[in-house]
């Protein structure tokens, strides 16, 4: 005899155990090899889940209820530890698993390295997608210090995958001189400090398209979400962050797949972080999930 895993802790609230069912599967991606200052984020999936009983299973915002859709939580991927090169190919690994499903991934970080290896595999299935970034930092760097696998490089890889043009940021108030002049140069869709104005302008242009959705909890001013391991002053709002997400899900766009990373528990006691960061991901399911 065993009690209900979604009301644990031990996966995210309102999961359930029949992936078959699944529309959309929830997994975590416990990686922080690559950090630039504060190491730890690689705690935040498994904190996040169990910060999640703290919710209501109904968001008020979408008229939606957890029970209203079917999602499955698989757990932390294992990854080797210190190995960004091994982990990019085993987090890529399942990811196209779950494509091949046909199911929705969903991501939660980890540094934002990971979330390369998860618009590569998506991609393939979806050759027109584009990428909408949600973040403080640009990361289009094309390596940080020599070394090319790096949280600060992910969003380079991705625009040079898909084409710059399909890629469209929001929120970027951090970077060096040569990531804002690429982005400008480039074509990349590329609006600094502010989210949702632009994103709202900015989403009839993907009317119908698939697009990957990527969160990095560090748009968030500090104030709002101190538990990340580079805190960037100047931020925006827990609620326009909700009023973002729930502008995507209420958009034309068609979401394939998303994530939400760089939470880092440690740097939070009150575990503020990752309790909007676990309300962040119960309406992605809520609102992505059609």
């Amino acid at each position: 005899m065993r009690f209900d895993e979604a009301y644990s802790g031990h996966v995210f609230i309102g999961s359930t155990s029949d992936l078959e069912r699944a529309e959309t599967v929830l997994y975590g991606m416990p990686m922080d090899w690559t950090v630039s200052y504060r190491p730890g984020s690689r705690f935040g999936p498994n904190r996040v889940r169990e910060v999640s009983i703290v919710l209501e299973e109904y968001s008020p915002y979408l008229d939606r209820d957890l029970s209203d859709i079917h999602y499955y939580d698989a757990g932390d991927i294992p990854l080797p530890f210190g190995n960004p090169e091994k982990s990019i190919q085993v987090i890529g690994q399942f990811v196209e698993k779950v494509m091949d499903r046909k199911k929705r991934p969903i991501g939660i970080g980890g540094e934002h390295l990971v979330t390369w290896p998860a618009v590569r595999e998506v991609h393939k299935h979806h050759p027109r997608l584009a990428v909408i970034h949600l973040d403080a930092h640009a990361d289009l760097r094309t390596d940080y210090e020599g070394e090319i696998y790096s949280h600060a490089t992910p969003l380079r890889k991705i625009a040079q995958l898909l084409g710059a043009e399909n890629v469209y940021q929001f929120g970027i108030r951090s970077g060096t001189r040569e990531e804002f002049q690429y982005a400008q140069r480039e074509g990349i869709h590329f609006h600094p400090y502010h989210v949702l104005q632009p994103l709202k302008e900015a989403l009839p242009q993907l009317d119908g398209r698939p697009v990957y959705v990527t969160v990095d909890i560090d748009v968030l001013d500090p104030a709002f979400a101190p538990g990340t391991g580079t805190p960037e002053p100047g931020g925006i709002t827990s609620t326009e962050l909700l009023a973002s997400i729930h502008a995507i899900a209420q958009s034309g766009v068609h979401v394939v797949g998303a994530d939400l990373v760089e939470v880092a528990p440690a740097y939070d006691p009150s575990d503020q972080t990752p309790v909007v960061a676990a309300k962040v991901l119960r309406e992605m399911l809520l609102g992505f999930t059609r």
